[in-house]
């Protein structure tokens, strides 16, 4: 066989080299055009472009973050403008920057790659999972409260009180139903060392795994806030293990059952049955109770019940009331719903409108336990004591 010269060699060696990429394409670009084909088939199969936010699918989620990027580059824009038969790409000049997937550096890198189109779209390692963000929130977004001030004498006042002992704090187990307790406006508990103030509770909000969540601001007593979400902060206080609740303050005799000469009349603490044929609240009905507290006639207040969620979208008898005399109704009422918490009634009602509620004011306690609750609550020794729903009796916390 005769020597090749330079020439016919490479003219062999080309004969065994990878073919040129589409069009001259390069492998970047390829995967660029690749990863916008794969959004472009989602607007097909869904009528819409990809949209962010955590009740949206991971994929769904990963797209609009993908586009977002081939928007914000000019070499992405270039290349696929003559693709782009969806006008997916128009206005990125001024398209909204918000809402958007919150990222570090890190993960923006890695999203500037997934933007280049991603070899494998089933490799979400550089995609942040929903539990991601809420662990991170939960230990983040903190700012310096400018108004602390206001605050600042809430927080002498509480640790005096612990000090005196008007005021206890106690542990907060997974297994006493915590995580699926109400945190309340004007609570106060201890978090990573510091005391945390729930100063404000914004409107229900539905969260992805179908349980109502809510927006929260939360004043520490470093002089730091936070807007954690009510669900995050659950969770954080069950994973600190030095996280405390910190007790309602014992007021001594709250009320008595007669007024006093100069009293001043507060309002009357109602319990109520209903005659709901709803079948859990069938199945429980001499044992399920809504306990609450109103400043006006209980009679008036419960009118028009069938047509409110509130009180199951039903009809509603008393079965026992109480007259306050000088005492805050809510701080009242919070700490009948903190005794009662363990054997709150967890169900979903349709409001007229068919929009689902959750009513948070039933109990699933007997009567004669509700009695006691209130007999404690008078001469002040309430503290300390939780209703046991598997022993349908107040307990000593403390013992």
């Amino acid at each position: 066989m005769s020597d090749l010269d330079l020439d016919e060699l490479r003219a062999e060696l080309e004969d065994f080299a990878q073919p040129e990429a589409r069009g001259g394409r390069s492998p970047r670009e390829e995967r660029i055009i690749a990863g916008f084909e794969e959004i472009q088939r989602f607007v097909e199969q869904h009528g819409r472009p990809p949209q962010h936010g955590e009740d949206k699918g991971i994929f769904e989620r990963l797209y609009a973050v993908r586009l977002d990027r081939m928007r914000a580059f000019e070499e992405c824009r270039s290349l696929l403008a003559p693709l782009d038969h969806q006008a997916l790409l128009a206005g990125a000049e001024n398209a909204p920057t918000a809402p958007v997937e919150t990222m570090d550096d890190d993960e923006l890198l890695a999203e500037l790659e997934g933007a280049a189109g991603a070899s494998d779209i089933t490799e979400l390692r550089h995609v942040r999972t929903a539990a991601d963000k809420r662990a991170a929130e939960e230990i983040a977004n903190r700012t310096v409260c400018e108004d602390f001030e206001q605050f600042k004498p809430l927080f002498a006042r509480v640790a005096k009180e612990l000090e005196a002992g008007i005021r206890i704090t106690r542990q907060i187990r997974k297994d006493a139903g915590f995580l699926k307790a109400d945190i309340k406006e004007g609570e106060f508990f201890v978090l990573g060392g510091q005391t945390a103030y729930i100063a404000d509770v914004g409107e229900q909000i539905r969260a992805p795994n179908g349980e109502f969540d809510a927006r929260l601001r939360v004043i520490y007593s470093n002089a730091t806030e936070s807007n954690i979400l009510l669900r995050s902060l659950q969770r954080a206080l069950y994973k600190d293990e030095t996280s405390r609740r910190v007790s309602e303050p014992t007021a001594g005799p709250l009320f008595s059952a007669e007024a006093d000469d100069g009293d001043l009349a507060s309002g009357t603490i109602y319990v109520l049955r209903s005659k709901s044929d709803h079948p859990v609240v069938a199945a429980h009905r001499n044992v399920l109770h809504k306990i609450g507290v109103t400043s006006g006639d209980v009679g008036r207040r419960i009118a028009n019940a069938k047509l409110d969620p509130t009180f199951l979208m039903a009809d509603v008898e008393i079965v026992a009331s109480y007259e306050l005399y000088n005492i805050n109704r809510t701080k009242l009422e919070n700490i009948i719903h903190r005794v009662f918490d363990p054997a709150r009634l967890d169900i979903e009602i349709k409001d007229r409108f068919g929009n689902p509620v959750i009513p948070r004011e039933w109990f699933l306690a007997p009567l004669f336990v509700i009695n006691e609750a209130v007999e404690r609550i008078r001469d002040g020794t309430i503290t300390g004591y939780a209703y046991d729903p598997k022993a349908a009796a107040l307990v000593n916390a403390k013992t």
